[in-house]
């Protein structure tokens, strides 16, 4: 049976759609057309589709990923009218041409914006998002399918499989999350073959900070990993293997105890670091499991940091994998891969879904905080539905 094309509402009045407290709350114009100009990619001249409007247009394209590509494109530009102080006109526009403006674009005006609206959102003492005085935060990397174009194999890559390759080149992206409010606060993104490791090391530097407390899975600890997200002052608190030899060299009084962790290179054991061991396993689970948990923290004091609050705590890290769900299956809807055939245009879809992930976070963030509520219990997809419903009906646009 045939599908029948998604159409938007006839006239959508103003860019109510972009600007209405959602995309312009987080992106507003000023702030656009100044990274437009930090990287050249503002208009020159006068077009059909500017540059403004393409950014714009491309965030908007994660909240309506069911809609032809047409008709998201026309309530951006007509809402840039009426923004621009004239009458909201009718745009015809074919796919070739959008093609054409976003090849203009390129992904490095997306990423910047994204590198200057990315945050941390809890403020101090937030419901759900802070331990003791720090950030709780999560770090963790997930892969998403692009379309299987030859540019995107060659540049992305293919994951193995148990017979010959998968169906899709797929995209690496790694996050940093803040566990209480689900907002993406940091990102990047690579082809499949690079490590979320590797990534990390790259990153980590830039993106700690020392109100921080992060939380990460057991396939990221490496000793040189660890020292250079422990430079950065923020506090950690990993899951490691089992394989790594940690002998107790100090029981403390909550059980957990202090061990030492070296280079591998470093055969002699010279230059160690000193690390707090926390070993547990989970009873009367609703998921059981026999594995045992084993976790290493810079936070030596049992008596401000007891074993079992930070046991407790590790498990916020589920988190992360939350928030991908939210934009790799609720955002990205039905579609089971990312609309965009050249790798230039998969990242900057990519960094347009995380920062419209963003914008639907803070309004759900502020929102529970109004109500003294932590965002957790709000529902993301109720949120999506709320502001796809109401934003054509908005009365009033941010200058």
């Amino acid at each position: 049976m045939a599908r029948t094309r998604k159409a938007l509402p006839a006239r959508v009045d103003t860019a109510h759609l972009i600007s209405a407290g959602v995309l312009a709350a987080v992106c507003p114009r000023p702030l656009i057309d100044e990274v437009l100009a930090e990287t050249g990619k503002a208009s020159q001249r006068e077009r059909l589709l500017p540059a403004a409007a393409v950014v714009y247009y491309v965030m908007a394209l994660a909240l309506w990923r069911e809609a032809p590509l047409e008709e998201v494109l026309r309530v951006v530009c007509e809402g840039l009218h009426w923004l621009g102080g004239g009458q909201a006109e009718a745009v015809q526009a074919s796919k070739s041409a959008i093609s054409q403006a976003r090849t203009r674009l390129g992904p490095e005006v997306m990423r910047r914006l994204a590198q200057r609206v990315l945050r941390p959102l809890a403020a101090p003492g937030a419901p759900g998002a802070w331990y003791r005085e720090q950030r709780v935060m999560a770090l963790d990397g997930s892969c998403l399918d692009v379309a299987d174009e030859q540019a995107n194999a060659q540049f992305f890559g293919y994951p193995t499989a148990v017979r010959g390759q998968s169906a899709f080149p797929q995209a690496r992206v790694l996050g940093l999350v803040e566990c209480g409010t689900h907002a993406v606060v940091a990102a990047d993104i690579a082809s499949y073959a690079r490590s979320e490791k590797a990534m990390a090391a790259e990153v980590l530097p830039d993106w700690l900070h020392k109100d921080m407390l992060l939380l990460a899975d057991r396939g990221f600890y490496s000793f040189k990993l660890w020292q250079l997200a422990a430079g950065s002052g923020a506090a950690l608190l990993w899951r490691v293997s089992a394989t790594i030899k940690l002998p107790a060299q100090q029981v403390l009084a909550d059980g957990s105890y202090l061990s030492t962790v070296y280079d591998s290179a470093d055969s002699a054991r010279r230059h160690g670091t000193t690390v707090r061991v926390i070993e547990y396993a989970l009873q009367n689970s609703a998921t059981p499991t026999k594995d045992s948990y084993r976790l290493i923290t810079t936070l030596l004091n049992a008596d401000r940091a007891p074993g079992l609050e930070l046991a407790a705590l590790y498990h916020e890290r589920w988190e992360i994998e939350g928030v991908f769900d939210e934009f790799k299956t609720h955002l990205r809807g039905a579609s089971t891969v990312l609309r965009s055939k050249t790798p230039d245009l998969v990242q900057q879809e990519l960094w347009g879904l995380l920062l419209a992930h963003f914008a639907v976070r803070q309004l759900m963030a502020q929102a529970a905080w109004q109500q003294e509520l932590d965002p957790d219990r709000l529902s993301f997809m109720h949120a999506v539905r709320v502001i796809k419903r109401k934003l054509p009906q908005a009365a009033a646009v941010p200058p």
